[in-house]
């Protein structure tokens, strides 16, 4: 079991870029893949992307394929999803999630065990 802190949130201008974190105080964080979802007004947790436990592999949504980069810093037991290019319908809580020693191919909330508290995004000018 892992405990997920997100941080990195925020208010940015259309057009803008932001770095969301996701941290684990275990090493064990290491075996986990890691997806970021969101929710936008209540609404249902929605895929963002996923990145593998070794971090070889990463899945993107649709709508932010190419906007959007997930990496992993082992040593830091952190996951971290770049926004480029934010739009208002970005706006959103965003959430990072767990599995235990899994692909990047899980996009359904109900995939991931561990949660963290989310971290809210507001794209406005």
């Amino acid at each position: 079991q892992v405990h997920l802190v997100e941080s990195g949130g925020g208010l940015v201008r259309p057009g803008g870029s932001l770095k969301l974190s996701c941290g684990a105080s275990s090493r064990v964080f290491e075996n986990y893949a890691v997806g970021w979802f969101r929710s936008a007004s209540g609404n249902e947790r929605e895929f963002v992307a996923a990145i593998s436990w070794q971090g070889g592999s990463a899945s993107y949504a649709d709508s932010v394929k190419d906007r959007f980069i997930i990496s992993r810093s082992g040593a830091n037991h952190t996951v971290y999803l770049q926004m480029n290019k934010l739009e208002p319908e970005d706006s959103a809580v965003y959430y990072c999630a767990a599995r235990l020693l899994a692909g990047s191919a899980y996009f359904s909330p109900d995939d991931y065990r561990e949660w963290g508290q989310g971290t809210q995004v507001t794209v406005s000018s």
